[in-house]
C-alpha cells in the first residue's frame, strides 16, 4: 500500500512521541506534534486535522504497513506504547519494500560503468547486501564498519532538512573543551562523514569564518525560522578541503610539502590506499618507499601517520617531525610512569627501612616540561641574585598553576599508599645554578614551620622564617613526616646529588654522634633521573655537595604529615588533596 511523504512523517513524529517516556500524550498533543513537523520539514502551515492523526493511529496499529504498533490508551486520554522498547523504526522490511529496494538496485547497478557514479558502487554494494540479507533471512555478506553508540545521529536529517530547505537552526553545543554547553545559532552548509563520524559545516554570521561542529557534540537543535539565512555562494566543498586529511582546515595556513619515509612491510597498503589525493612516491628502495603530500598540518595528519606508529618516520617539515617526536616520546612515557603494586610496596618497605627509596618515571616529560615553564616564566619575573641558589618558598601559593602537574596521579597512588590521611605541610623550589658553590653539610631535619611567634615555654628555640616560624618539634611529628624531593633534572654526583646514610633515620641524633656515624660510614649517592623523585624520612642523615659541571639542578621539595601539632600550633602551610579512588 503506498504511504506518501506527508504521512510518514507523521507516522515518524507519533512513534517520536510515543517512546518519550518522560511525557504523557493526550491526542491533541499528537495532532500539535505532527502538525509542527510538518511545518517544519514541509513547510505546511495549515495543521493537521483530528480524524486525520486517528486514522494514522489505526494505520500503524494494523498490519497494513507491517507496523503492528502497540499503540494503547491509559486513564482514557493517554497515548503510549504498551511495549516501551518498540519503534516503527525497528520493524523489519515488509516484502513490498524488499520487492521496491530490488528495482532500485537493479537501476543503480546500470550505473556502475560510469565514471560520475564511481562512488556509488560501495554505497550499491552495501544497498544489494542489505536487500539480500532481509529477503532470505540469511547472513550478511559484506560487514560495514558501524558505531552503534555514536551520539548526534538523530540530528542527521533535520541537519540535511536545514541545508537543503536554507533555514538557520539553534543548538546546544558543548565542545570537548567546553565546561558547559552553548546556545548557538548556525547557519549549515554542508554535511561531511569521516571516519564514521558525522560534522557539520557552517557559520554563525556573516562576519564570521566558516566553522565545523560534530554532529555527537549536539545537545539539542531546534529550527530558527526567523532569522534569515545566510547564503555562501563561494563554498565550494571541494576546494575546501583539497588541502586537508579529515575535517580540520584553517584557511590561514598554506598547504606544505610533507615528506615521509615508509617501511617495506607498509608500503603497499600506502601505495593502494593513499593518505591523501596529493601523493607521490618520489622514491623506492629495499628497505620501504619515501612519498610527499601536499597537505596542512592538522591533528587528522598527525593521528594518520601515528596510527602506523613505527612503520611511518616523518622526514620534513621540521615542525610536523618534532611534533611526532614528542608526542611519541610522551606515548612512551605513559606506559613508563606506570605503578603497579610490587613496586609501591617496594616503596613503602624501602622507606620504612632504609629512611629513603628513589622512584623514576614519577612524572612523564610533559609534565616536567609544564613544571619547568611555569617556573621559568616566574624566575623571569623574579629574577636571583647572580650564583646564588634560587628559591621559591610557599610554593603553590606563589604558584597555583603548579598544583595539577605536581600532584599527578603517581604521586598521590604512591602517599596514598604510604599514609591515606597525609596532607602537604611544605612546598619550596630550589634551583642550583652551574658551578655553583653552594654545598650543605651532613644534617638531619629536625625543624617544621608553623605560623604565628611561638611562645618560649613551649618550645626553648625558633627561627623567623618570613611569615612562618621554625621550630623543633616532637620527635612523633618528625617520624610521621615524609619528605618528597621532585627532580626535574637528571641528578648526580657532578651537580649536587644528594649524599645519604640508609638506616640514619630511627633516632634524633646529636652533633657528635652525627660527626662519629659520617665520619665513619660509605655514603650512598642519589641519583635520580628528570622526572623521578627521592622520598626520604626527615632524620635520615644527608648531606649535598659542590657542583663540578655546567648543569643545573631543579629540585621541588615537598613535605607531607598527618598529625595535628600540639599546644594549640598551626602548619604555616597546609593543603588538602585528593588521593586517588
Amino acid at each position: 500500500m503506498p504511504v506518501n511523504r506527508n504521512a510518514l512523517i507523521r507516522f515518524r513524529t507519533i512513534d517520536t512521541c510515543l517512546r518519550n517516556k518522560y511525557r504523557k500524550w493526550t491526542l491533541e498533543d499528537l495532532i500539535d506534534a505532527c502538525s509542527e513537523a510538518l511545518y517544519e520539514y514541509e513547510g505546511i502551515d495549515k495543521g493537521v486535522s483530528k480524524r486525520t492523526v486517528q486514522l494514522d493511529i489505526q494505520m500503524m496499529r494494523s498490519d497494513k504497513l507491517g507496523y503492528n504498533a502497540p499503540i494503547i490508551v491509559t486513564d482514557k486520554k493517554y497515548y503510549t506504547y504498551e511495549d516501551p522498547e518498540y519503534s516503527i523504526t525497528n520493524n523489519p522490511l515488509t516484502e513490498n519494500d524488499l520487492n521496491k529496494l530490488n528495482e532500485v538496485v537493479d537501476i543503480l547497478r546500470q550505473f556502475k560503468g560510469f565514471s560520475h557514479f564511481q562512488e556509488m558502487t560501495g554505497m550499491i554494494q552495501r544497498l544489494e547486501d542489505k536487500v539480500y540479507t532481509a529477503k532470505t533471512k540469511q547472513k550478511s555478506i559484506v560487514h560495514l564498519e558501524t558505531n552503534e553508540s555514536l551520539r548526534g545521529i538523530e540530528y542527521l536529517d533535520q541537519m540535511y532538512q536545514a541545508i537543503h530547505r536554507k533555514q538557520v537552526i539553534e543548538l546546544l553545543y558543548q565542545s570537548f573543551k567546553a565546561r558547559t554547553p552553548n546556545t548557538i545559532l548556525f547557519h549549515p552548509y554542508l554535511l561531511k562523514e569521516y571516519r564514521n563520524r558525522w560534522f557539520v559545516l557552517g557559520r554563525k554570521s556573516a562576519k564570521e569564518p566558516l566553522m565545523t561542529l560534530a554532529l555527537d557534540r549536539i545537545k539539542e537543535l531546534s529550527f530558527a525560522s526567523h532569522i534569515q539565512y545566510i547564503e555562501n555562494f563561494e563554498f565550494d566543498p571541494d576546494k575546501h578541503f583539497q588541502h586537508v586529511i579529515g575535517v580540520t582546515v584553517d584557511k590561514g595556513k598554506r598547504p606544505q610539502k610533507v615528506h615521509l619515509k615508509v617501511d617495506r612491510k607498509n608500503a603497499p597498503y600506502i601505495i593502494t590506499k593513499p593518505l591523501h589525493p596529493s601523493q607521490q612516491v618520489i622514491a623506492k628502495s629495499k628497505t620501504g618507499i619515501e612519498i610527499t603530500l601536499d597537505v596542512q598540518l592538522n591533528f587528522e595528519l598527525e593521528r594518520e601517520i601515528l596510527g602506523f606508529g613505527d612503520s611511518i618516520k616523518v622526514i620534513s617539515p621540521s615542525r610536523l617531525r618534532s611534533r611526532i617526536k614528542e608526542r611519541l616520546s610522551h606515548a612512551f612515557d605513559l606506559y613508563n610512569t606506570e605503578l603497579n603494586e610490587q613496586q609501591l610496596r617496594y616503596f613503602d618497605k624501602c622507606l620504612a627501612s632504609k629512611g629513603h627509596v628513589i622512584a623514576n618515571y614519577v612524572y612523564t616529560k610533559k609534565e616536567v616540561a609544564k613544571m619547568g615553564s611555569i617556573l621559568h616564566h616566574y624566575k623571569t619575573e623574579n629574577p636571583p641574585k647572580k650564583g646564588s641558589v634560587y628559591a621559591i618558598r610557599n610554593l603553590l601559593n606563589e604558584l597555583p598553576g603548579l598544583k595539577s602537574f605536581l600532584l599527578n596521579k603517581n604521586l598521590k597512588t604512591i602517599l596514598d599508599n604510604i599514609d591515606p590521611k597525609l596532607f602537604l605541610t611544605k612546598a619550596i623550589f630550589f634551583d642550583k645554578p652551574a658551578e655553583s658553590n653552594w654545598y650543605v653539610t651532613w644534617h638531619q631535619d629536625t625543624t617544621i614551620n608553623v605560623s604565628g611567634k611561638v611562645a618560649s615555654e613551649n618550645y626553648s628555640g625558633w627561627t623567623k622564617k618570613g611569615e612562618a616560624y621554625g621550630v623543633c618539634p616532637p620527635e612523633k611529628i618528625l617520624h610521621n613526616t615524609v619528605t618528597v624531593r621532585i627532580h626535574l633534572d637528571d641528578t648526580n654526583e657532578e651537580n649536587g646529588a644528594l649524599q645519604v646514610l640508609p638506616g640514619s633515620h630511627k633516632n634524633k641524633l646529636s652533633n657528635a654522634e652525627i660527626k662519629l656515624i659520617t665520619k665513619n660510614s660509605i655514603p650512598a649517592i642519589c641519583e635520580v633521573r628528570s622526572g623521578g623523585i627521592q622520598l626520604m624520612k626527615p632524620l635520615l642523615l644527608h648531606a649535598s655537595s659542590k657542583t663540578l659541571n655546567r648543569k643545573n639542578r631543579r629540585v621541588i621539595h615537598l613535605e607531607f604529615n598527618s598529625l595535628e601539632l600540639p599546644n594549640g600550633l598551626q602548619w604555616a602551610e597546609r593543603f588538602e588533596f585528593s588521593n586517588p579512588g
